[in-house]
């Protein structure tokens, strides 16, 4: 009489069942740690500049268009820096509109293009611009916004919606807290936008932030500025900085 085998062994990190479940909760976070941190060191990204913005606007549109130019210039001005090993890389959220326009400048200067991907209800496709390699799909929200702001040197915030005004003040609170303590130039593209959006005269007012906080960010209409404004604190802060930091 044939032997009946016994019930099959999984071994817990081949265990999909366990790694799905809510138990192994604290292993799916740590993973979305560690895979990018093991990417971005394979690939030598130390540094980004970071593009924020709506997903909605597509080619053609002021906003798209200027998002584009200013990364494209940004990539060139990041590749004739001396040393190959500093580069600082456009980074965006890896979707369409702002994000394709940033990652489209960046590859039309042939230079790199990370993309911190998230998984949505209504699935967002990635933008056809991102460096393969450095497209990445985040479950958590927080892990995405950690990897955002742990390796930015620089951030740009273009008109955006309920997202783009999370990302945004996620970034001025760490700066104005203190819990940032490296210099992060923060950009607000779009000034009658955010005139109308972001009332910070009205918060100053109301007591609720100080008259100091509100040039936590730089408000420019102009593509040009904004990589002048930029490269200018970049080459004072951060070129003799080394790798990530928060």
């Amino acid at each position: 009489m044939a032997k009946q085998a016994g019930p099959r062994k999984v071994k817990a990190y081949n265990n999909r069942e366990f790694l799905n479940s809510r138990n192994a909760r604290a292993l799916r976070i740590l993973a979305e740690y560690l895979e990018p941190k093991s990417r971005f060191e394979e690939h030598g990204v130390e540094d980004t500049i970071v593009f924020f913005g709506s997903a909605r606007f597509k080619e053609g549109n002021r906003w798209y268009e200027a998002a584009r130019a200013l990364a494209f210039k940004l990539t060139e001005w990041s590749k004739a820096l001396p040393s190959r090993e500093r580069r600082f890389v456009v980074c965006s959220g890896g979707g369409p509109g702002i994000m394709e326009a940033a990652s489209r400048g960046a590859s039309e200067a042939k230079g790199v293009a990370v993309g911190l991907g998230i998984s949505l209800p209504h699935e967002q496709h990635d933008n056809p611009w991102l460096t393969r390699e450095l497209g990445f799909h985040f479950h958590y929200f927080f892990m995405r916004k950690f990897w955002f702001a742990y390796l930015a040197k620089a951030v740009i915030v273009f008109p955006g919606g309920f997202g783009t005004l999370d990302e945004l003040m996620e970034v001025v609170t760490l700066v104005q807290t203190g819990k940032m303590t490296k210099p992060m130039p923060i950009v607000l593209f779009g000034g009658d936008y955010w005139k109308e959006v972001i009332n910070f005269d009205a918060l100053v007012k109301h007591g609720t932030i100080d008259a100091a906080d509100v040039n936590l960010v730089h408000r420019t209409d102009s593509v040009d500025e904004a990589f002048d404004w930029v490269t200018a604190r970049l080459n004072e802060y951060a070129l003799d900085r080394p790798g990530a930091s928060l």
